[in-house]
């Protein structure tokens, strides 16, 4: 998925001609071009850190994943939701004689995750085999998140340098802004949005009937021997 282009490059005499070769530039393409600043998009990550809650049952745990089906029991989760935010601004520049202005973005994005809460049901004390071996898988989903925080960072600042390539954008005057707000908001949102959400395969990766099993059977079987004893209550 990649954002669409929505801010065109000049049409109409005077802002268009020759854009295509650079030796055809007109005076006003001279002038953004060589005068102003150049593009600059900047993306920053931000780790918000975890905290542990040992408060709820691994039941009220399991109702949160609507997962109560007699099945399974969710004894430990992590949770966050990924956020991101756009300012952009950048200098412009009008052209009277063909009425358009032409505007060096200047984009930054910002992309973290929301402080990360782990759950570890209360039937599980603290330092006890089987609290430590739930924490640990939970930990590898906060692992995940974080790994997949780095690659959003990289996917979406390689294609935000394709887009813009350190050049202005050419629109009719008085529009070049709204036209770049439109552009983040209708297209680069939803992809960032996309691509956080590419993290949850790897999410999924984690939860597997094998990694069930083996949490079922540490600890000379402590975690198997506490739901059991909770089921019959």
């Amino acid at each position: 998925m990649k954002p669409a282009a929505l801010i065109l490059l000049c049409c109409g005499a005077g802002a268009g001609a020759g854009l295509t070769q650079a030796a055809e530039r007109t005076p006003f393409q001279i002038r953004c071009e060589d005068t102003i600043s150049k593009t600059i998009s900047v993306l920053s990550t931000k780790s918000n850190g975890f905290t542990i809650n040992n408060q709820l049952p691994y039941r009220a745990l399991t109702l949160k994943t609507g997962s109560i089906d007699g099945r399974s029991e969710t004894l430990g989760l992590t949770v966050t939701r990924a956020q991101f935010a756009a300012t952009m601004g950048g200098p412009i520049l009008q052209d009277r004689v063909s009425g358009y202005e032409c505007v060096a973005p200047r984009v930054e994005i910002k992309l973290n995750y929301s402080p990360v809460l782990i759950y570890v049901g209360n039937e599980f004390v603290p330092g006890s085999c089987g609290y430590n071996t739930i924490l640990e898988h939970e930990q590898r989903h906060l692992k995940a998140y974080m790994d997949n925080l780095v690659r959003v960072e990289k996917v979406v600042r390689d294609a935000l340098n394709r887009r813009f390539e350190g050049k202005p954008l050419y629109a009719p005057s008085g529009t070049a802004q709204s036209a770049l707000q439109h552009e983040i908001n209708s297209q680069w949102m939803p992809f960032i949005q996309a691509e956080f959400d590419k993290g949850k395969s790897e999410q999924a990766k984690i939860d597997t009937p094998a990694e069930y099993a083996r949490l079922a059977n540490t600890c000379n079987g402590e975690i198997r021997e506490i739901v059991q004893r909770r089921r019959r209550r």
